[in-house]
């Protein structure tokens, strides 16, 4: 596999206060990553971070053989990197459809709009049947289906998922972390930040344990769901 994302060495954090102590991991092409860890161990940080819209104080960001550590967010975007945020961020007054077309705005997914929509719809025919409706009255769980995509809307080759099973049904996770596993199938690269993380783990290849702003452990996903120090912290066994 040829390396996608590889971050070495990053720090980060807000007005001071340093989140992220020297955060290592990388993501190849076709591969989803997991990273777990507990409510403020800083994964929302390291995501953000790495889509531009919280600047690095030390370390190296590349994506694509670029380095994009310091690069504000539309320009990560355009090199194929999308986000799909903690508490979705839609425009509750616009409609489904309108949304969607919000994610192609970017130089690189214009061309692509229309076949782009139609992945969006077949991954989640929901959205289609409610393309006219506005984005503030639809479920949790649809408005989740609907932030994921328009991810996809910037035809991406890689995506990161902040909590996207946060506050929602185990029917409407499950159809979440399908939708992930459909997307990897067709050889999208996924990074998965989770406090789900026997879910996350099961869906990833490998996976990235974060505590404190740093990489506790890593490995495998089997590695890591049989480590003991997993299985206590994370797990309840």
């Amino acid at each position: 596999m040829s390396r996608l994302l590889d971050v070495d060495d990053l720090h980060a954090g807000y007005a001071g206060a340093a989140v992220l102590a020297g955060v290592s991991l990388f993501v190849d092409a076709g591969e989803t990553v997991a990273v777990v860890g507990a409510n403020g161990a800083g994964k929302t940080t390291l995501i953000r971070t790495l889509g531009g819209m919280v600047r690095a104080t030390a370390g190296s960001v590349r994506f694509a053989g670029v380095e994009v550590a310091g690069l504000k967010s539309h320009r990560v975007c355009e090199l194929g990197l999308a986000q799909v945020p903690e508490g979705r961020q839609l425009f509750p007054t616009l409609s489904v459809i309108d949304n969607l077309r919000l994610g192609a705005v970017l130089r690189r997914a214009r061309a692509r709009a229309a076949h782009s929509l139609e992945r969006v719809y077949a991954l989640f025919p929901r959205l289609k049947e409610r393309h006219g409706q506005l984005a503030g009255t639809l479920s949790g769980g649809e408005q989740q289906m609907l932030a994921i995509g328009r991810s996809l809307m910037a035809d991406p080759v890689m995506v990161m998922l902040d909590e996207p099973s946060l506050g929602l049904s185990p029917l409407m996770v499950e159809t979440m972390f399908d939708a992930v596993r459909a997307l990897n199938a067709e050889g999208m690269s996924v990074l998965l930040v989770e406090q789900n993380v026997a879910d996350s783990l099961l869906l990833a290849s490998r996976g990235y344990v974060l505590e404190n702003g740093e990489v506790a452990l890593t490995g495998s996903s089997a590695a890591l769901l049989g480590d003991d120090r997993v299985r206590r912290a994370y797990l309840g066994l």
